[in-house]
């Protein structure tokens, strides 16, 4: 965009100036990572759309992030104090005569999509406008470390941003502004005279100042999210027998399955699926067939085992999937019966468990009906 041209839709000043080294890391923290993105990245993703976006950075730190400056159509220094940056930023936006302007901090990276857009609409009614979230704590006023007073909360919001202006006027209200510096832009709008209204704020419109706010802005963002996904296979040959079992299901056939235990072909797969989500091996090294107790056990007994484990180290099984591969027993009549039963083993929704097969087109060891071979995948999540 060329200095000349009009703004379409609110111009936005992005005030990343500051030094922001109380959150630690070793860098500003509108520089440090969030989540596997630079926070100041994030912050003008947020306003991706909205209008043009004047980006306002400490001196020392032009041209050292061209990526992130490429994503603004200005980008100019700040100054010694917030309101002289964001003075930089209003004349810079000043050819593109735009009629309104947001205002917003760098270290507000998860600002809402609806808040932005509510301070937006409130411009259609008045000069100025900002987000506030209404007081639910308690206050104290504290001396000598102890309560001294406690002020009501009656009326009182904690600020926000964006703070969205009337361009003109609060680009007057800061060349005029003199005294000590001002909290906020809203502060600026007041000593001019204008009314400021405000919108509902939004709780994960923090702002970063600390190490345990990057850690609350992640788990908003769900980086904390470990996700495990696991795979198992397993085969076992048929035998002479009246009946099988398969996911937990006894199916009347005319041959059995070979194996230590009962043989579960289907649930020995997903086991295995959740050891290999957690890493801890697989059937034999929890169970070895060499084990005489566990001659014709029920393989329940394994699947209930890798579940508890899960839930032992803070995981959710939130899905898994069993693949039969077979000729014969037919699976779809059965199907429902091993989704309730696997669900009731590993206590979970029976939605969150699939169980389908398929053939082999009479092809290797199932198409000659020779055995059953199952595969399953497991997910699991700890948040």
């Amino acid at each position: 965009m060329t200095p000349t041209s009009r703004a379409e839709g609110p111009a936005i000043v992005i005030v990343a100036a500051g030094r922001g080294l109380r959150a630690g890391g070793g860098l500003p923290k509108q520089w440090r990572d969030l989540g596997g993105r630079m926070v100041l990245a994030r912050t003008i993703e947020a306003f991706a759309g909205f209008g043009p976006i004047c980006l306002v950075l400490h001196p020392e730190a032009m041209g050292r992030y061209p990526a992130v400056e490429a994503m603004a159509e200005l980008v100019v220094p700040g100054g010694a104090e917030r309101a002289h940056s964001v003075r930089a930023g209003l004349e810079a936006l000043a050819p593109l005569a735009p009629d309104r302007v947001l205002i917003h901090d760098a270290a507000r990276p998860l600002v809402p999509r609806e808040t932005i857009e509510a301070v937006i609409a409130a411009l259609d009614h008045g000069p100025a406008a900002a987000p506030g979230l209404v007081l639910t704590d308690a206050l104290w006023r504290v001396e000598d470390g102890a309560v001294a007073e406690a002020p009501s909360r009656e009326g009182l919001v904690r600020a926000q941003t964006p703070q969205g202006f009337d361009f003109e006027a609060i680009l007057e209200a800061h060349q005029a502004h003199e005294g000590p510096p001002a909290a906020d832009d809203v502060a600026v709008a007041r000593a001019a005279g204008l009314a400021v209204t405000v919108v509902p704020g939004h709780e994960n419109n923090l702002k970063i100042t600390d190490a345990q706010d990057f850690i609350r802005a992640e788990r908003i963002l769900g980086c904390d999210m470990d996700v495990r996904t696991g795979n198992g296979f397993d085969v076992h040959a048929f035998e002479a027998g009246e009946s099988l079992w398969l996911c937990g299901v006894e199916i009347a056939h005319d041959r059995g399955l070979k194996g230590h235990s009962d043989a579960d072909v289907g649930m020995h797969a997903l086991t295995d699926a959740i050891y290999g989500a957690l890493a801890h091996g697989d059937i034999g090294q929890h169970f070895p067939p060499s084990d005489p107790q566990w001659k014709g056990a029920r393989s329940e007994i394994f699947l209930a085992h890798a579940a508890d484990l899960a839930r032992v180290e803070g995981f959710a099984i939130t899905h898994c999937d069993v693949t039969l591969i077979c000729e014969r027993p037919k699976i779809g009549p059965h199907a429902e019966a091993m989704r309730a039963e696997l669900a009731r083993i590993m206590q979970i929704e029976p939605g969150r468990v699939s169980v389908k097969a398929t053939t082999s087109e009479r092809l290797g060891f199932p198409g000659r009906e020779e055995g059953i071979a199952a595969m399953a995948t497991a997910t699991l999540v700890k948040a």
